[in-house]
């Protein structure tokens, strides 16, 4: 086999297959994606941090790669896993292949698995600690690599995505969000510029005064890797400003904000990662199908013991997608509305955010 490369899992397992992209190993958990298209905008999210995804579509690459599609800088997974590479994409748009696109900001890839079979392993045993390699490495040395390796529960990974310093987009508009930036994505900054709201980029540990002093309209808690329940500095903000402003919550957001009101979260078995998941409005009746990207949810049972009620389910699993306050003008969804990848069925959830505002 041409560049044979290997992955190894925590339970001893080693699978090989061909390596392209960057020529390294790499550590991280590994997950899986459902979506058909889209891995530009999913190796781009910043909360596949600390990640090694697994696309469950065979054929990935197609379509090669435009930087327009880009969710943040850079790629931001560890390392990516496919059943079949594309070498040769043809689409017009294309600026460079998956194997360039890796290549330049050193990320290994490996393809030739049985994404498949290593789905469904995935699902009977929850996500796990993987090493991968592209690299000549010892299938001993890659199986300690994957075993040692912190667990992502135990990871500081917002830090390593957030914004370092406060950034402004659309500042001549008259009506301005804050955004607490956990791992934010660029879909979701354009979903606001696109309504004639500017956005104020914060510092996940930004203090509360900070944010109230560039006199926002609102607040948004941004989506992000890892355990929510590490960013403490963005929990207390939080509840420093539950009774200040209308505030909203993507993903992470959703977590940090149930967490500042005394909820508990906790680690899915293998989480909602891709463009497919339905989810049921309690109050209407309606179901969207939306694209989502998280490993942790919220206990619907802590809610009992908060001012939080629940407002939308996941169809497949029962668990939480949306929250809201039962008196202040405060709601969070689990999902994403900006999509990148995805439908756009939920993209109103932004007009619905701006007429918080407005009403505030």
């Amino acid at each position: 086999m041409e560049n044979e490369a290997k992955i190894a899992l925590e339970d001893g397992t080693i699978i090989k297959g061909e390596g392209f992209g960057h020529e390294t190993t790499a550590t991280g958990e590994i997950v899986f994606s459902t979506g058909m298209t889209g891995y530009v905008e999913a190796l781009t999210d910043p909360s596949f941090k600390g990640q090694i995804l697994m696309s469950t579509y065979p054929l990935q690459g197609n379509y090669g790669v435009d930087e327009d599609w880009y969710q943040s800088g850079k790629i931001q997974t560890e390392g990516y896993i496919v059943r079949e590479l594309c070498k040769k994409p043809s689409a017009y748009s294309s600026q460079k292949t998956l194997d360039e696109f890796l290549k330049e900001f050193k990320i290994p890839g490996i393809s030739g698995i049985d994404t498949r079979d290593l789905t469904i392993k995935i699902r009977e045993k929850g996500a796990m600690k993987c090493a991968m390699a592209t690299e000549e490495i010892e299938g001993s040395e890659l199986i300690a690599l994957a075993k040692n390796q912190l667990s992502i529960v135990d990871m500081d990974l917002v830090p390593q995505v957030s914004t370092k310093e406060t950034l402004i987009f659309g500042e001549n508009l008259k009506q301005k969000t804050a955004i607490l930036d956990c791992g934010i994505k660029k879909n979701i900054i354009n979903g606001f510029l696109e309504r004639d709201v500017g956005v104020v980029l914060f510092p996940y540990n930004t203090p509360h005064n900070e944010i109230l002093d560039y006199g926002v309209d609102g607040l948004m808690v941004s989506c992000g890797p890892g355990n929510p329940s590490r960013i403490t500095e963005t929990i207390d903000t939080l509840k420093k400003l539950h009774n200040s402003l209308p505030i909203f919550g993507i993903c992470m957001g959703q977590q940090v904000l149930a967490k500042s009101f005394g909820a508990k979260i906790y680690k899915m078995k293998f989480g909602h990662r891709g463009a497919n998941q339905p989810v049921k409005d309690l109050n209407s009746g309606k179901v969207f199908i939306t694209s989502q990207n998280h490993g942790f949810s919220i206990d619907p049972n802590s809610l009992e013991d908060t001012q939080l009620k629940l407002t939308q389910i996941n169809l497949n699993d029962g668990t939480p997608e949306g929250v809201a306050h039962e008196e202040l003008p405060l709601k969070c969804i689990q999902y994403h509305p900006e999509a990148g990848p995805g439908p756009n069925d939920t993209r109103f959830i932004f007009d619905d955010f701006k007429q918080m505002m407005n009403d505030y």
